[in-house]
């Protein structure tokens, strides 16, 4: 008689315990570090979550959206074309680093709609882009003052983006080139230039290669002559000092010295037997083939 109350008691208790699981699953919800969520009762922002943590709810009546909130890149697939203060085309491709600040301007702006957040930010950054480009020329705008543009781009960006709760942290213009027409006209007139400075420093170059080689030249004869002058001078001074010696040798026995001379000239004049000299046989040259009383 005891155990049915008992077993009615315990069943009442099971599904209490039950719906108050149902409830308690109904009404937790969690945030991530990593996002920022909204918590809607009949479609009105009732509690903003920025912080991560176990949060709770009313079931059944209050919703709970997510957004990021990590840093988000803006990269167009195509560049875009602005002009200069030259009336001068040029091609810009760019990105944007941004996130979202303000979870409940953000919605409140764009419903919560990233592409939507994406095309009003490109918006901004491309009349930014269009402004500055417009004050400047192509130098400027290619190295001159590209990190000036940039900072004034950002700058502008993010105070625009601020009033739908987006921060934007940087704005890069990764690459500024000229459409095709205008790149190859400047690559010609470039490689114009190139020939006209390469013929300029060819012809300097040859100047100065005549200038080097005629004054080689000139230092050539110089030295040649130079050179044939001492040599007259030291065989003159040989001869001197040859004929110094000739004649010391002379003065000391004169007969012996021509006896020595003559066969100096016979054995020049008879080195060859096909060697023929035609001579009178009474001719001085040979005196000292003859005896003394006169005969060969």
């Amino acid at each position: 008689m005891m155990s049915n109350p008992l077993l009615k008691n315990l069943g009442t208790v099971l599904l209490g315990l039950v719906v108050a699981l149902l409830l308690v699953s109904f009404s937790a919800f969690t945030v991530d570090q990593r996002e920022y969520a909204l918590v809607f009762r009949l479609g009105k922002i009732v509690a903003v979550k920025k912080e991560p943590g176990l949060y709770f709810k009313v079931p059944l009546v209050d919703n709970v959206r997510y957004f990021d909130n990590r840093i988000l890149t803006l990269d167009s697939a195509d560049t875009d074309r602005f002009i200069t203060s030259e009336k001068k085309n040029v091609l810009v491709d760019s990105f944007v680093k941004w996130r979202i600040v303000d979870p409940e301007k953000y919605y409140v702006s764009v419903r919560g709609d990233e592409l939507q957040a994406e095309r009003r930010l490109s918006q901004t950054v491309n009349d930014g882009l269009r402004a500055e480009f417009g004050k400047r020329t192509i130098n400027d705008v290619v190295s001159g003052e590209r990190s000036k543009i940039m900072d004034i781009l950002r700058e502008r960006a993010d105070r625009d983006s601020r009033q739908i709760g987006i921060q934007v942290l940087d704005v890069r213009l990764r690459r500024v080139d000229l459409p095709q027409e205008v790149s190859e006209s400047v690559y010609q007139r470039m490689e114009a230039e190139r020939k006209r400075v390469a013929n300029e420093l060819r012809s300097e170059g040859a100047g100065a290669a005549e200038k080097i080689r005629a004054d080689a030249d000139k230092q050539r004869e110089i030295i040649i002559a130079e050179a044939f002058m001492e040599a007259q001078r030291v065989k003159g001074a040989g001869d001197a000092k040859a004929s110094e010696i000739y004649a010391q040798a002379y003065s000391k026995n004169p007969e012996f010295y021509a006896f020595y001379r003559s066969l100096e000239a016979y054995r020049n004049s008879f080195s060859e037997k096909s060697d023929v000299l035609v001579l009178e046989p009474n001719s001085d040259f040979f005196k000292y083939m003859r005896d003394s009383s006169g005969r060969k």
